[in-house]
Protein backbone atom coordinates (compact mmCIF):
# COMPACT_ATOMS: atom_id res chain seq x y z
CA UNK A 1 0.00 0.00 0.00
CA UNK A 2 1.12 3.38 -0.92
CA UNK A 3 1.92 5.77 1.54
CA UNK A 4 -1.47 8.44 2.03
CA UNK A 5 -3.13 10.76 4.32
CA UNK A 6 -6.70 10.23 4.54
CA UNK A 7 -8.54 13.00 6.72
CA UNK A 8 -12.36 13.31 6.52
CA UNK A 9 -13.30 16.30 8.55
CA UNK A 10 -16.89 17.60 10.03
CA UNK A 11 -17.15 20.62 12.18
CA UNK A 12 -19.83 22.56 12.89
CA UNK A 13 -19.53 26.15 14.54
CA UNK A 14 -22.44 29.02 14.86
CA UNK A 15 -21.06 30.84 12.26
CA UNK A 16 -18.40 28.55 10.33
CA UNK A 17 -18.71 24.88 8.65
CA UNK A 18 -15.68 22.66 7.87
CA UNK A 19 -16.35 20.00 5.72
CA UNK A 20 -13.61 18.33 4.16
CA UNK A 21 -12.67 14.88 2.58
CA UNK A 22 -8.66 15.02 1.76
CA UNK A 23 -6.47 12.62 0.36
CA UNK A 24 -2.83 13.80 0.25
CA UNK A 25 0.73 12.28 -0.08
CA UNK A 26 1.70 10.38 2.80
CA UNK A 27 5.33 11.87 1.39
CA UNK A 28 6.64 14.81 0.70
CA UNK A 29 4.83 18.70 1.73
CA UNK A 30 1.20 19.36 1.37
CA UNK A 31 -0.19 22.77 1.63
CA UNK A 32 -3.58 23.91 2.68
CA UNK A 33 -4.04 27.57 0.83
CA UNK A 34 -6.66 29.86 1.10
CA UNK A 35 -7.77 33.40 2.79
CA UNK A 36 -8.14 34.09 6.50
CA UNK A 37 -11.49 32.03 7.58
CA UNK A 38 -11.04 29.30 4.71
CA UNK A 39 -10.56 26.50 7.62
CA UNK A 40 -6.34 25.85 7.64
CA UNK A 41 -6.06 25.70 10.64
CA UNK A 42 -8.72 24.40 11.87
CA UNK A 43 -7.97 21.07 9.38
CA UNK A 44 -4.47 21.65 11.26
CA UNK A 45 -6.06 21.42 14.97
CA UNK A 46 -8.13 18.43 13.99
CA UNK A 47 -5.40 16.53 13.09
CA UNK A 48 -3.26 17.43 15.98
CA UNK A 49 -6.84 16.15 17.83
CA UNK A 50 -6.47 19.71 19.63
CA UNK A 51 -9.94 20.08 17.58
CA UNK A 52 -12.75 17.55 17.66
CA UNK A 53 -14.45 16.81 14.91
CA UNK A 54 -18.34 15.68 14.56
CA UNK A 55 -17.72 13.34 12.04
CA UNK A 56 -14.04 12.40 11.79
CA UNK A 57 -11.51 10.06 10.10
CA UNK A 58 -7.99 10.19 9.95
CA UNK A 59 -5.10 7.34 8.84
CA UNK A 60 -2.20 8.80 8.61
CA UNK A 61 0.22 5.71 6.74
CA UNK A 62 -1.70 2.91 7.49
CA UNK A 63 -2.27 3.84 11.09
CA UNK A 64 -5.68 4.98 12.02
CA UNK A 65 -6.02 7.93 14.31
CA UNK A 66 -9.59 8.97 14.72
CA UNK A 67 -12.86 7.39 13.76
CA UNK A 68 -15.75 8.99 15.05
CA UNK A 69 -18.69 6.13 13.82
CA UNK A 70 -16.52 3.62 15.37
CA UNK A 71 -15.56 5.51 18.75
CA UNK A 72 -12.01 5.53 18.11
CA UNK A 73 -10.15 8.89 19.17
CA UNK A 74 -6.65 9.11 19.93
CA UNK A 75 -5.95 11.85 22.27
CA UNK A 76 -3.89 14.79 21.25
CA UNK A 77 -0.62 14.19 23.44
CA UNK A 78 -0.88 10.47 22.43
CA UNK A 79 -0.30 11.44 18.30
CA UNK A 80 3.00 10.93 17.30
CA UNK A 81 2.76 15.11 15.81
CA UNK A 82 4.77 17.77 15.57
CA UNK A 83 3.82 20.83 15.66
CA UNK A 84 4.46 24.43 14.55
CA UNK A 85 2.83 27.24 15.63
CA UNK A 86 3.08 31.40 13.75
CA UNK A 87 5.60 31.97 17.20
CA UNK A 88 7.86 29.79 17.94
CA UNK A 89 6.53 29.75 21.45
CA UNK A 90 9.75 28.54 23.24
CA UNK A 91 10.56 28.26 27.04
CA UNK A 92 11.89 31.50 27.71
CA UNK A 93 13.61 30.10 31.53
CA UNK A 94 15.59 27.20 29.13
CA UNK A 95 18.41 27.58 27.12
CA UNK A 96 18.03 26.50 23.51
CA UNK A 97 19.69 23.41 24.66
CA UNK A 98 17.31 22.71 27.24
CA UNK A 99 14.17 23.71 24.95
CA UNK A 100 15.44 20.69 22.50
CA UNK A 101 15.94 18.34 24.81
CA UNK A 102 12.56 19.27 26.30
CA UNK A 103 10.74 17.26 23.42
CA UNK A 104 13.48 14.51 22.91
CA UNK A 105 13.55 13.24 26.47
CA UNK A 106 9.62 12.21 26.08
CA UNK A 107 10.36 9.53 23.36
CA UNK A 108 11.82 6.63 24.59
CA UNK A 109 15.29 5.82 23.08
CA UNK A 110 13.79 3.13 20.31
CA UNK A 111 11.55 5.49 19.08
CA UNK A 112 13.41 8.59 17.99
CA UNK A 113 14.28 8.74 14.77
CA UNK A 114 16.66 12.04 14.77
CA UNK A 115 19.37 12.89 16.82
CA UNK A 116 20.10 16.36 18.33
CA UNK A 117 23.09 16.74 16.33
CA UNK A 118 20.68 16.01 13.59
CA UNK A 119 18.01 18.32 13.73
CA UNK A 120 20.50 21.13 15.00
CA UNK A 121 22.57 20.38 11.97
CA UNK A 122 19.77 20.49 9.66
CA UNK A 123 18.67 23.53 11.25
CA UNK A 124 21.45 25.39 11.37
CA UNK A 125 21.21 26.21 15.14
CA UNK A 126 24.11 24.40 16.84
CA UNK A 127 26.13 27.93 17.26
CA UNK A 128 22.97 28.95 19.09
CA UNK A 129 23.04 25.52 21.76
CA UNK A 130 23.31 28.10 24.64
CA UNK A 131 21.50 31.32 23.88
CA UNK A 132 18.11 32.05 25.80
CA UNK A 133 15.11 32.15 23.33
CA UNK A 134 15.18 36.37 24.34
CA UNK A 135 18.01 36.88 22.77
CA UNK A 136 17.56 35.18 19.41
CA UNK A 137 15.81 36.87 16.38
CA UNK A 138 12.59 35.32 15.13
CA UNK A 139 13.88 33.58 12.37
CA UNK A 140 16.32 32.22 14.48
CA UNK A 141 13.55 30.87 17.28
CA UNK A 142 11.16 29.54 14.51
CA UNK A 143 14.15 27.09 13.94
CA UNK A 144 14.42 26.40 17.24
CA UNK A 145 10.70 25.46 17.20
CA UNK A 146 10.96 23.55 14.62
CA UNK A 147 13.76 21.32 15.50
CA UNK A 148 12.02 21.16 18.62
CA UNK A 149 9.36 19.11 16.76
CA UNK A 150 11.20 17.11 15.44
CA UNK A 151 12.84 16.03 18.15
CA UNK A 152 9.57 14.28 19.30
CA UNK A 153 10.38 12.11 16.44
CA UNK A 154 6.96 12.84 14.86
CA UNK A 155 5.40 10.61 11.88
CA UNK A 156 3.49 14.07 10.83
CA UNK A 157 4.65 17.33 11.09
CA UNK A 158 2.13 20.51 11.35
CA UNK A 159 2.79 23.57 10.22
CA UNK A 160 0.59 26.67 10.66
CA UNK A 161 1.94 29.23 9.03
CA UNK A 162 5.09 29.10 10.27
CA UNK A 163 6.54 32.62 8.91
CA UNK A 164 3.69 34.52 8.66
CA UNK A 165 5.31 36.52 11.77
CA UNK A 166 8.61 36.76 10.34
CA UNK A 167 9.77 40.26 7.79
CA UNK A 168 10.68 39.12 4.50
CA UNK A 169 14.72 39.06 5.50
CA UNK A 170 13.75 36.20 7.91
CA UNK A 171 11.63 34.52 5.63
CA UNK A 172 14.11 34.53 3.20
CA UNK A 173 16.63 33.23 5.97
CA UNK A 174 14.07 30.20 6.97
CA UNK A 175 12.76 29.09 3.52
CA UNK A 176 16.48 26.84 2.62
CA UNK A 177 15.74 25.31 6.34
CA UNK A 178 12.17 24.13 5.12
CA UNK A 179 13.53 23.07 1.69
CA UNK A 180 15.88 20.80 3.47
CA UNK A 181 13.15 18.88 5.22
CA UNK A 182 11.39 18.28 2.16
CA UNK A 183 14.61 17.14 0.82
CA UNK A 184 16.57 15.35 3.71
CA UNK A 185 13.27 14.06 6.10
CA UNK A 186 11.11 10.77 5.14
CA UNK A 187 8.38 12.79 7.00
CA UNK A 188 4.84 14.11 5.71
CA UNK A 189 4.26 17.67 6.24
CA UNK A 190 0.80 19.52 6.38
CA UNK A 191 1.70 23.50 5.49
CA UNK A 192 -0.49 26.03 6.47
CA UNK A 193 -0.38 29.36 4.21
CA UNK A 194 -1.72 32.27 2.86
CA UNK A 195 1.38 33.22 0.76
CA UNK A 196 1.38 31.98 -2.75
CA UNK A 197 4.96 32.39 -3.39
CA UNK A 198 5.52 30.34 -0.16
CA UNK A 199 3.76 27.77 -0.99
CA UNK A 200 4.74 27.42 -4.63
CA UNK A 201 8.38 27.02 -3.47
CA UNK A 202 7.71 24.21 -0.61
CA UNK A 203 4.61 22.22 -1.79
CA UNK A 204 3.93 19.39 -3.69
CA UNK A 205 0.65 18.95 -3.35
CA UNK A 206 -1.83 21.65 -2.98
CA UNK A 207 -5.30 22.21 -1.36
CA UNK A 208 -7.19 24.81 -1.94
CA UNK A 209 -9.44 25.64 0.68
CA UNK A 210 -12.72 28.01 0.41
CA UNK A 211 -15.39 28.89 3.22
CA UNK A 212 -14.93 25.19 4.79
CA UNK A 213 -14.51 23.34 1.79
CA UNK A 214 -11.62 22.07 -0.16
CA UNK A 215 -12.49 23.07 -3.97
CA UNK A 216 -9.77 21.45 -5.08
CA UNK A 217 -6.62 19.53 -4.34
CA UNK A 218 -3.53 18.13 -6.66
CA UNK A 219 -0.27 18.10 -7.80
CA UNK A 220 1.29 21.73 -7.01
CA UNK A 221 1.90 22.04 -10.92
CA UNK A 222 -1.43 20.97 -12.34
CA UNK A 223 -3.24 22.69 -9.76
CA UNK A 224 -1.69 26.26 -10.07
CA UNK A 225 -2.12 25.98 -13.64
CA UNK A 226 -6.00 25.97 -13.61
CA UNK A 227 -7.68 28.91 -15.17
CA UNK A 228 -11.20 27.77 -13.14
CA UNK A 229 -9.12 28.43 -10.22
CA UNK A 230 -9.34 31.46 -8.02
CA UNK A 231 -5.55 31.35 -7.58
CA UNK A 232 -5.28 31.90 -11.22
CA UNK A 233 -6.81 35.88 -10.84
CA UNK A 234 -4.27 37.51 -8.59
CA UNK A 235 -1.26 39.06 -9.39
CA UNK A 236 0.54 36.18 -7.81
CA UNK A 237 -0.45 33.97 -10.03
CA UNK A 238 2.17 31.46 -12.09
CA UNK A 239 3.35 27.82 -12.60
CA UNK A 240 5.44 25.99 -10.64
CA UNK A 241 8.69 24.20 -13.21
CA UNK A 242 10.97 21.73 -12.01
CA UNK A 243 13.68 20.81 -14.36
CA UNK A 244 17.72 19.95 -13.80
CA UNK A 245 20.79 21.68 -14.15
CA UNK A 246 22.51 20.43 -17.42
CA UNK A 247 24.88 23.26 -18.55
CA UNK A 248 26.68 26.43 -17.16
CA UNK A 249 28.20 29.55 -18.26
CA UNK A 250 30.84 31.37 -16.09
CA UNK A 251 30.67 34.15 -18.08
CA UNK A 252 27.33 35.37 -18.18
CA UNK A 253 26.61 33.73 -14.80
CA UNK A 254 24.04 31.80 -16.57
CA UNK A 255 22.55 27.94 -15.40
CA UNK A 256 20.98 25.97 -18.28
CA UNK A 257 18.07 23.91 -16.91
CA UNK A 258 16.24 21.48 -18.45
CA UNK A 259 12.37 20.66 -17.93
CA UNK A 260 11.12 17.23 -17.98
CA UNK A 261 10.80 14.95 -20.99
CA UNK A 262 13.80 13.82 -23.00
CA UNK A 263 13.10 16.52 -25.62
CA UNK A 264 11.67 19.00 -22.89
CA UNK A 265 12.07 22.84 -23.32
CA UNK A 266 15.33 24.57 -22.28
CA UNK A 267 15.63 27.61 -19.90
CA UNK A 268 18.44 30.08 -19.36
CA UNK A 269 18.17 31.41 -15.20
CA UNK A 270 20.49 33.77 -13.54
CA UNK A 271 21.35 31.77 -10.19
CA UNK A 272 23.59 31.64 -7.79
CA UNK A 273 26.25 28.38 -7.86
CA UNK A 274 24.23 25.29 -8.72
CA UNK A 275 25.92 21.93 -9.24
CA UNK A 276 25.19 20.23 -12.60
CA UNK A 277 22.34 17.55 -12.18
CA UNK A 278 20.69 18.73 -9.54
CA UNK A 279 17.19 19.62 -9.17
CA UNK A 280 15.82 23.23 -9.35
CA UNK A 281 11.62 24.24 -8.63
CA UNK A 282 11.37 27.34 -10.61
CA UNK A 283 8.39 30.20 -9.83
CA UNK A 284 7.49 31.57 -13.18
CA UNK A 285 4.80 34.26 -12.92
CA UNK A 286 1.99 34.92 -15.53
CA UNK A 287 2.60 38.26 -15.56
CA UNK A 288 6.15 37.24 -16.82
CA UNK A 289 5.29 35.67 -19.92
CA UNK A 290 4.45 37.64 -22.98
CA UNK A 291 3.20 35.43 -26.52
CA UNK A 292 4.91 35.91 -29.87
CA UNK A 293 3.91 33.85 -33.30
CA UNK A 294 7.23 33.06 -33.90
CA UNK A 295 10.85 33.07 -32.41
CA UNK A 296 12.60 35.33 -34.88
CA UNK A 297 13.98 38.45 -34.42
CA UNK A 298 17.10 39.69 -31.45
CA UNK A 299 15.37 40.21 -28.33
CA UNK A 300 17.22 40.55 -24.72
CA UNK A 301 14.47 37.83 -23.62
CA UNK A 302 16.68 34.89 -23.70
CA UNK A 303 13.58 31.96 -22.74
CA UNK A 304 11.34 31.15 -26.02
CA UNK A 305 9.63 28.31 -25.42
CA UNK A 306 7.44 26.58 -28.31
CA UNK A 307 3.90 26.25 -26.63
CA UNK A 308 0.74 25.13 -27.41
CA UNK A 309 -2.68 26.96 -26.31
CA UNK A 310 -4.70 25.05 -23.92
CA UNK A 311 -6.83 27.33 -23.03
CA UNK A 312 -7.47 31.24 -22.83
CA UNK A 313 -10.15 32.86 -20.43
CA UNK A 314 -11.09 36.68 -18.91
CA UNK A 315 -8.99 38.28 -16.07
CA UNK A 316 -9.99 39.96 -13.32
CA UNK A 317 -8.79 43.08 -14.99
CA UNK A 318 -11.35 43.26 -17.98
CA UNK A 319 -8.55 44.65 -19.81
CA UNK A 320 -6.32 42.00 -19.38
CA UNK A 321 -6.73 37.46 -20.37
CA UNK A 322 -5.42 34.15 -19.13
CA UNK A 323 -3.40 31.74 -21.65
CA UNK A 324 -2.82 28.56 -20.59
CA UNK A 325 0.07 26.72 -22.30
CA UNK A 326 1.18 23.42 -22.94
CA UNK A 327 5.24 24.07 -23.19
CA UNK A 328 5.88 20.11 -24.27
CA UNK A 329 4.45 18.99 -20.98
CA UNK A 330 5.17 21.41 -18.83
CA UNK A 331 2.43 24.24 -18.07
CA UNK A 332 2.80 27.85 -18.43
CA UNK A 333 0.46 31.01 -17.69
CA UNK A 334 0.69 33.93 -19.41
CA UNK A 335 -1.34 37.21 -18.44
CA UNK A 336 -1.85 39.37 -21.33
CA UNK A 337 -3.56 42.13 -22.87
CA UNK A 338 -7.24 41.33 -24.69
CA UNK A 339 -5.78 43.32 -27.69
CA UNK A 340 -2.83 41.36 -27.80
CA UNK A 341 -4.77 38.27 -27.57
CA UNK A 342 -6.72 39.28 -30.57
CA UNK A 343 -3.72 40.60 -32.53
CA UNK A 344 -2.52 36.86 -32.22
CA UNK A 345 -5.51 35.28 -32.73
CA UNK A 346 -4.95 32.93 -29.43
CA UNK A 347 -6.94 30.23 -29.15
CA UNK A 348 -6.96 26.35 -28.11
CA UNK A 349 -5.01 24.47 -30.16
CA UNK A 350 -2.77 27.24 -31.67
CA UNK A 351 1.26 27.05 -31.41
CA UNK A 352 3.02 30.16 -30.14
CA UNK A 353 6.50 31.23 -28.55
CA UNK A 354 6.22 31.44 -25.00
CA UNK A 355 9.29 34.31 -24.20
CA UNK A 356 10.06 34.72 -20.07
CA UNK A 357 12.71 37.07 -19.20
CA UNK A 358 15.96 35.26 -17.12
CA UNK A 359 15.84 37.91 -14.42
CA UNK A 360 11.93 36.87 -13.64
CA UNK A 361 12.29 33.46 -13.07
CA UNK A 362 12.60 32.94 -9.23
CA UNK A 363 14.10 29.67 -7.71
Amino acid sequence: MSASIHARLKLTRADFTLDVDLHLPGRGISALFGHSGSGKTSCLRCLAGLERATDAYIEINGDIWEDSRNGLFIAPHKRPVGYVFQEASLFPHLSVRGNLEFGWRRITPTERKITQAQACQLLGISHLLERRPATLSGGEAQRVGIARALLSSPRLLLMDEPLAALDNARKREILPYLERLHDELDIPLVYVSHAQDEVARLADHLVLLEQGQAIASGPIGQTLARLDLPLAQGEDAGVVLEGVVIGHDPHYGLFDLRLPGGEGPLLRIAHPALQMGSALRLKVQARDVSLALSAEGASSILNRLPVRVRECRPADNPAHVLVSLDARGSPLLARITRYSADQLGVQPGQLLWAQIKSVALLG
